[in-house]
């Protein structure tokens, strides 16, 4: 029998979908999982096709062509170093292991160091789309060694996306770049359905819009500026009853958001390194937020504030509100791109932005005409350092900075919680001040801990003895 092209290890949704990806653009798969009535089922329910349903991992090493492509698709963390300590003693120099899932990009580095001492290459790779994405073309973000990215090369282009004809797969860098740019990529989604949500809940319970008027609206919005898969799939939702009650099923929904991690890591990262991502922030607290129902629907009784019902013709706000989320979207893709721009540079990655945004263009849960004009911008100009500092961006926002100060005032007024649109706000506002108030910060942690400033007219670093016998920390 011949030997297959590639391995993959983990038979979940997301596994044969890839498996059958790659089946169906010529390559030959096995597949193994530590669950053996997956691996039946694998091969059951695809019979005839170029599959491989490998009952022992022997079987599955053994009957893959050399130097060895494997692919795991189990969940991050524990999982897998398993299958990595299941494995390592089997494979040999050359080989190539690849890990397909949401793994924390530090982890990824110390397997890849690692397995590199025993000549082993290794991806980490981000693989964005879902379960649709992954069976007929997912957005893949590959780190590691390059010969690595030069092994399986051929397999994801085919396998990927295709937008204009350009497959949404590039090499990252090295080491955690790919999964560092899967995580951000992650952090930007959190910020898009948070302002997405953020609208909705302005139009629904602020504007009294029907679920029928919100697909009208959210459908009218995919058509334009704020063409987009979370745009596209919002309109949808809306149309969607359940069979039982007759009732919409958006309305049967507990508003608690869950989360995985990688939208935290994204904020816990931007902390590390100094890159402020207010409006990714604001979206992760918001999931955080929404998890204490109990606590929230008990205080809801106590604390008082005005009726939610926004005071303005609907047809303004619904202006107001579309203009206001892409100027977010704005600020928002701003803090995740000057994120890796930084992390490009602590960790050695060399990313280059216009490619990031080329692959993100289709395939991914954030994929948007809107990431067409990222890519022109880092084209313009590679070292960008900031999407508001590109001309056509700045312009875009400079237009429609009013509907967001609109959409926040109104919020405000009608007690409506909008942290990422206000986020995006306070974010736009601090970045184009040439002043800031840190002066006074910086006067006070030297009043009380004589941690220096420095001045505006002169160089070099001082102290204020602003109080005889100041207490010092």
């Amino acid at each position: 029998m011949d030997k297959a092209d590639i391995g993959l290890i983990g038979l979940g949704v997301m596994g044969q979908n890839l498996a059958l990806n790659m089946e169906r653009n010529g390559f030959r798969v096995s597949g193994y999982d530590l669950e053996g009535e997956k691996v039946k089922a694998f091969g059951m329910k695809h019979p005839g096709r170029n599959l491989i349903a490998s009952e022992s991992l022997n079987d599955f090493l053994s009957g893959l062509e050399r130097p060895r492509r494997i692919m795991m698709m189990v969940p991050a963390g524990e999982a897998v170093d398993a299958v990595i300590a299941s494995i390592q003693d089997t494979l040999e120099p050359g080989d190539l292991l690849i890990d397909g899932g949401n793994s924390f990009f530090m982890d990824t580095e110390r397997r890849l160091k690692e397995l590199e001492a025993k000549g082993i290459n290794y991806i980490g790779t981000g693989v964005s789309g879902g379960e649709y994405g992954a069976l007929w073309g997912p957005s893949i973000m590959p780190g590691g060694q390059p010969e690595a990215w030069d092994m399986v090369r051929p397999i994801f282009e085919a396998i990927s996306a295709k937008v204009q004809g350009e497959p949404c797969v590039a090499y990252m860098g090295p080491r955690g770049a790919g999964h560092y740019v899967k995580m951000v990529h992650n952090g930007i989604e959190y910020g898009d359905m948070q302002l997405i949500a953020e609208s909705y809940d302005l139009l629904h319970r602020g504007q009294g819009l029907s679920n029928t008027e919100l697909h009208e609206v959210y459908a009218e919005w995919n058509r334009g500026e704020l063409e987009s898969y979370l745009i596209e799939i919002t309109a949808d939702i809306f149309t969607k009853n359940d069979p039982e009650t007759g009732r919409a099923v958006i309305d049967l929904i507990l508003d608690e958001a869950q989360q995985k991690g990688t939208g935290k890591w994204t904020s816990q990262n931007s902390l590390d390194l100094g890159a402020p991502t207010p409006t990714i922030n604001a979206a992760v607290e918001s999931r955080i937020i929404s998890a204490y129902k109990d606590e929230r629907v008990a205080v809801s009784k106590i604390l008082t504030g005005p009726e939610p019902k926004l005071k303005a013709d609907s047809r303004m706000v619904i202006g107001w509100v579309r203009d206001a989320l892409y100027a977010a979207k704005i600020c928002s893709y701003a803090q995740g791109f000057a994120l890796m721009r930084l992390a490009s540079m602590e960790y050695g990655y060399d990313l280059n932005h216009g490619e990031i945004a080329r692959i993100w263009r289709g395939g991914c849960i954030i994929r948007a005409g809107f990431l067409n004009e990222i890519r022109e911008a880092f084209m313009r100009t590679p070292d960008l350092h900031n999407l508001m500092m590109d001309p056509e961006f700045s312009q875009l926002l400079n237009t429609r900075q009013t509907a967001l100060r609109e959409v926040v005032t109104l919020a405000a007024e009608g007690g409506i919680p909008a942290p990422a649109f206000f986020s995006a706000l306070a974010y736009f506002d601090a970045y184009r001040s040439a002043r800031l108030p840190a002066n006074l910060t910086q006067a006070q942690r030297d009043y009380f801990g004589a941690h220096t400033y420095r001045r505006i007219d002169r160089e070099g670093v001082f102290h204020y003895q602003w109080k005889e016998n100041a207490i010092e920390d």
